[in-house]
């Protein structure tokens, strides 16, 4: 997580994701074709190339069902707000920064507050200067309410959504590529919609197939 800005009472960093899992692409897609091939007693036609082939024609004819035998875990540094829209996915699992157990006016944030950059906002432009001024503001007024004895719990109601959040969220394919058509939709929030599109080409780039529809409808 590399710092971009700082000021006073802020760090600011850019919104990022990693996968968590030493992904094999061809052996994800064995897995699922040994998997749908059951439904169909058809085992015997398993070829060294068939599971491409295989898995496509599940995911084509809409058999999502198939693609639920694995899960994917990463982890994501964005806004809180971005993070309320994610945690409605239902069919996952996550695990959070909390604001009520890390004092972020210890010495293990570096005593300062970390807030991530709208994507909207470029940088050096003077709607950025205004965002940066304002959530110093809501930054200093928390670190003078944790000097004051406050617990952080009781001092994060002054933190904005732009507050870092980092998370790290296991989902199956299936949910996945339901993540990631709703997320990556047009009208989708911006900040959200550059973190999905993030987390859309780490799953392309290590997992053949599943995926390729979603990037094409993307890249019109």
């Amino acid at each position: 997580m590399i710092v971009v800005d700082e000021t006073e009472h802020v760090y600011v960093v850019e919104q990022d994701v990693s996968l968590l899992d030493d992904i094999d692409g061809n052996s994800v897609l064995k897995k699922l074709e040994l998997c749908g091939r059951t439904a169909y007693k058809s085992e015997h036609a398993i070829t060294p190339g068939s599971a491409q082939r295989f898995v496509k024609m599940i995911v084509e004819r809409g058999h999502e069902s198939v693609i639920e035998h694995v899960s994917v875990s990463v982890k994501m540094i964005t806004d809180r707000g971005v993070t309320h829209e994610i945690v409605r996915h239902r069919i996952a699992s996550y695990t959070q920064e909390s604001t009520r157990f890390c004092n972020y006016a210890s010495d293990r944030f570096g005593n300062k507050v970390w807030m991530v950059r709208p994507v909207f906002l470029s940088p050096h432009s003077s709607r950025y200067q205004k965002w940066l001024r304002m959530v110093d503001e809501a930054a200093g007024h928390y670190l003078e309410l944790i000097k004051e004895g406050w617990k952080p719990q009781e001092a994060r109601s002054v933190l904005p959504n732009s507050l870092k959040a980092e998370l790290c969220m296991t989902a199956n394919l299936r949910e996945w590529r339901h993540f990631f058509k709703l997320r990556t939709a047009p009208d989708a929030h911006p900040q959200m919609r550059d973190l999905a599109l993030k987390t859309l080409q780490l799953f392309k780039a290590h997992i053949p197939i599943i995926f390729d529809d979603i990037v094409e409808s993307v890249s019109r």
